[in-house]
C-alpha cells in the first residue's frame, strides 16, 4: 500500500493512493487524520486534494486508512459514552474540517446498545445441513485464515470493498488473540463437507476497563441468506449465559439487513458515523 505522510501546523494525515472503487471511479484515501482546529484540518485536506487532482486522481475518500479492513469513518453524533474496543474515534473538528474542504457524506453507519435479554429474541426456525458451534480456541492462525477466505467472498459486493491478503488480515487480528473469549466466536459449517459457510466474531468490551459487563457483536458474515440471524441468536444466548448485561451492535451500515434486526431486538442507537468523499474531476 503506497502511503505518504503530510502535515501542516495543527493538522496531519496520511495519503493512500490506491484506494477502493467508488461508483466505478478509482480513488485515493486520506487516513490517520487529526487536527487541532477545523480550519487547520481543512487547509491540509484542501492542499492534499489539489495535489491529488494534479496527479489525475478523480476522487478522494476519508477518513480511511487505505481500505475498510483498517480504521475508517468519522463520528457524526454521539451520546457521549466512552469509545468501545476497536471503535473509530474522531473529534467534531475532524468532521468540520472535511466539510469545509468540500467533502460530503457517501456512506452512513451506526452502533446500537441493547440489553442482552432483549437482544436474544425468539428462536429462529430450523437450519438444515449447517452446524453452528463456538470456536475451540486452538490454532488461531488457521482459524483466522479460514475466516479471511470466507470474508473475501461474503464482503466482495460491499461498497468500498477491496481485498487484502491473508498475511495482512492475520496482522490485524492476531494481536487481539489474548483478549478473545472463544465462547463468543461462532462458526457455521456445512455438515456434509465441513466447509466454513459463516462466522460471527464477538469480544468483551475492554475499552472502558478489564472487567466489562458489555459484549460487542463486532462482525458476522455468511454465504447463506438467514444464517446471520441464527449466528446472532446463538451469540446473544451465549452472552446471557456468560453474565453479560449489555450488547453493542457495532458499526452497522444504515442500509444493512442487520440494521433492522438490531432495532427489532432492542437496539438503541448511541453513535452515528459517516464516511466522506469528494470528487476531484467535477
Amino acid at each position: 500500500m503506497t502511503t505518504e505522510s503530510c502535515s501542516i501546523d495543527g493538522a496531519r494525515a496520511t495519503i493512500y493512493r490506491d484506494g477502493p472503487d467508488w461508483d466505478g471511479v478509482s480513488t485515493a484515501t486520506i487516513g490517520a487524520f487529526s487536527c487541532e482546529t477545523a480550519q487547520a484540518g481543512a487547509r491540509l485536506l484542501t492542499t492534499i486534494c489539489a495535489r491529488l487532482a494534479g496527479e489525475g486522481i478523480a476522487a478522494v475518500i476519508g477518513p480511511m486508512n487505505g481500505d475498510t479492513w483498517h480504521s475508517y469513518r468519522l463520528v457524526l453524533d454521539t451520546d457521549g459514552s466512552k469509545p468501545f474496543l476497536m471503535e473509530p474515534q474522531s473529534s467534531p473538528d475532524d468532521l468540520a474540517a472535511f466539510e469545509a474542504a468540500g467533502f460530503a457524506p457517501i456512506s452512513r453507519y451506526f452502533s446500537a446498545r441493547a440489553r442482552v435479554e432483549d437482544a436474544i429474541g425468539p428462536e429462529p426456525g430450523g437450519l438444515d445441513g449447517i452446524e453452528i458451534a463456538t470456536w475451540d480456541g486452538t490454532a488461531p492462525e488457521a482459524h483466522f485464515a479460514e475466516v479471511h477466505a470466507l470474508s473475501t467472498r461474503a464482503f466482495a459486493a460491499n461498497a468500498f470493498y477491496r481485498p487484502i491478503g491473508p498475511e495482512a488480515f492475520l496482522g490485524l487480528y492476531m494481536p487481539f488473540v489474548p483478549l478473545l473469549k472463544p465462547e463468543l466466536i461462532f462458526t457455521a459449517r456445512d455438515r456434509a463437507t465441513g466447509d466454513l459457510v459463516g462466522y460471527l466474531f464477538g469480544i468483551p468490551n475492554y475499552g472502558p476497563g478489564p472487567a466489562p459487563d458489555t459484549v460487542i457483536l463486532k462482525t458476522y458474515a455468511s454465504l447463506h441468506p438467514g444464517l446471520g440471524h441464527h449466528l446472532s441468536h446463538a451469540f446473544h444466548s451465549q452472552a446471557a449465559r456468560m453474565g453479560f448485561a449489555t450488547v453493542i451492535h457495532a458499526l452497522i451500515h444504515d442500509d444493512n439487513r442487520s440494521a433492522d434486526r438490531s432495532r427489532r431486538h432492542g437496539g438503541q442507537v448511541f453513535r452515528r458515523y459517516v464516511l466522506m468523499g469528494r470528487r476531484l474531476d467535477d
